[in-house]
C-alpha cells in the first residue's frame, strides 16, 4: 500500500515541502499588502490602498496557483497558518520599502525553488517555476519606480498626495 501511495505523487517530498512553503510565502505576502492597504486607507491615500488591495488579491492567486500546482501533481497542498502580519507602518515610503524587500525575498525563494528542481531534475516543476520568476521581475520593477517618485516629487507640502496620485501610472511594460 506504502508503495501505491508513493506512485500517487510525482513530486519528490523535498520539492512538495518547498512548494507548500512557498504558499506560505505567498499567503503571507497576501495579508501583508492588505493590511498595508488598510493603512495607507486610513492615511488618506487612497490610490495606494487600491494599489496594495490589488497586490494583495495577485499574491493570493499566485498561492493558489501553486496550492493548485501540488494537488495536480499528487501531493498534498497545505492551507497555511499566517502570524505576525503588522496592522500599523512608519511611514508612506515605508510602505513602499517594505513592498521591495518582500518582492526580493519572493524572488530569492524562487530562485531556491528553481534550484532545487534542477538538481532534483524535475523539470516540469523548474518550469512551471519559470512563470513566477518572470512575475517577480515586473513586481520588483514596479516596487523600484513607485519609491523613485518618492525621490524624485519629495513628501514635503503636497508631495505625498502628488505620489498616491502618479503611482497607478506606474506599470511595467516588458517590450
Amino acid at each position: 500500500m506504502k508503495d501505491l501511495l508513493k506512485l500517487k505523487s510525482s513530486l519528490a517530498e523535498e520539492i512538495e515541502n518547498i512548494l507548500n512553503a512557498q504558499i506560505k510565502v505567498e499567503a503571507h505576502a497576501s495579508a501583508l499588502y492588505l493590511a498595508m492597504s488598510s493603512w495607507c486607507d486610513d492615511q488618506g491615500f487612497d490610490n495606494a490602498a487600491a494599489f496594495f488591495a490589488r497586490q494583495s488579491d495577485e499574491e493570493r492567486a499566485h498561492m493558489l496557483k501553486l496550492f493548485k500546482y501540488v494537488g495536480d501533481r499528487g501531493g498534498r497542498a497545505i492551507s497555511p497558518e499566517i502570524t505576525n502580519v503588522p496592522t500599523d507602518f512608519e511611514s508612506f515610503r515605508g510602505v513602499f520599502e517594505q513592498t521591495l524587500e518582500q518582492e526580493m525575498f519572493v524572488t530569492e525563494q524562487f530562485n531556491n525553488i528553481a534550484d532545487l528542481c534542477m538538481k532534483s531534475k524535475d523539470y516540469v516543476t523548474f518550469n512551471f517555476v519559470q512563470w513566477f520568476l518572470e512575475e517577480q521581475v515586473e513586481e520588483e520593477y514596479v516596487a523600484r519606480r513607485i519609491i523613485e517618485l518618492f525621490d524624485v516629487i519629495g513628501e514635503q507640502g503636497t508631495g505625498q498626495w502628488e505620489i498616491d496620485r502618479h503611482l497607478v501610472k506606474v506599470t511595467f511594460d516588458e517590450a
